[in-house]
């Protein structure tokens, strides 16, 4: 496994790095004392797996996780109790309070290990069953994906739409595609993704290109290139 080590004290990534020393299939490939740092890092070395310090100065550890696009295995590690409960909202492995013991630090590698037997690819495709975890804000959701009837651009982050929410997530569209199977959902245009199990009806429209209208009455406009892959899509 290739770890990196973010803490913005110096001190305590080399007593991390120290106890990793006994771990002979951990190698720390790189080390980083700021958020802004971690992120390139993370984005060029493409570590297995992130032991990150929560308070940094200028942007904290779950500062450092909303700006990745693709986010490895994540233990924190961090000297307050009372950040536990947000640490696992974020998908965090495990959680290590400051000073770190051997003990706690076999436990925490133990169930990187077997996360990572069981995830496979990490790029692995989400179906329609896949249920993935939505936070905006305060607010948080356990969304199955087939729940999910449109995905849609807003900057750098993208908007899903499923019940009565619409929340807004770190992500980029193009992300968002790579992830998904692309035999449910469908990239319209430049701007929005639809989940076809929800498509109503289909009307032809100006140029040879079609509109689409959502079981909730969304109308999606299907650019001209995406039209033709569509026909292909849903042709014998």
């Amino acid at each position: 496994m290739k770890a990196l080590l973010v803490d913005d004290t110096r001190l305590a990534r080399q007593e991390l790095q120290f106890l990793l020393q006994n771990h002979k299939d951990v190698e720390v490939i790189g080390e980083a004392e700021n958020a802004d740092d971690a992120k390139k890092m993370i984005e060029e070395l493409k570590p297995d797996l992130v032991f990150l310090d929560i308070q940094m100065p200028d942007k904290d550890g779950f500062e450092l996780l909303e700006m990745l696009d693709e986010v490895p295995q994540i233990v924190f590690t961090t000297a307050y109790s009372e950040y536990a409960i947000k640490a696992f909202d974020y998908n965090a492995l495990d959680y290590l309070k400051k000073p770190i013991t051997d003990d706690r630090l076999i436990l925490a590698l133990q169930r990187v290990r077997e996360n990572l037997e069981k995830k496979g690819d990490p790029k692995e495709v989400l179906n329609q069953n896949s249920q993935v975890f939505v936070k905006d804000g305060e607010k948080c959701w356990f969304v199955t994906l087939k729940e999910v009837r449109l995905f849609e651009i807003w900057d750098n982050y993208t908007r899903i739409y499923f019940e009565d929410h619409k929340p807004m997530i770190p992500k980029t569209l193009q992300y968002m595609e790579s992830r998904l199977d692309p035999k449910i959902f469908f990239r319209a245009n430049r701007q929005q993704i639809i989940n076809m199990k929800w498509i109503d009806k289909i009307e032809p429209w100006f140029s040879g290109t079609i509109r689409l209208y959502l079981k909730d009455g969304t109308e999606v406009e299907v650019s001209r290139r995406q039209t033709s892959r569509f026909k292909e899509l849903m042709s014998f």
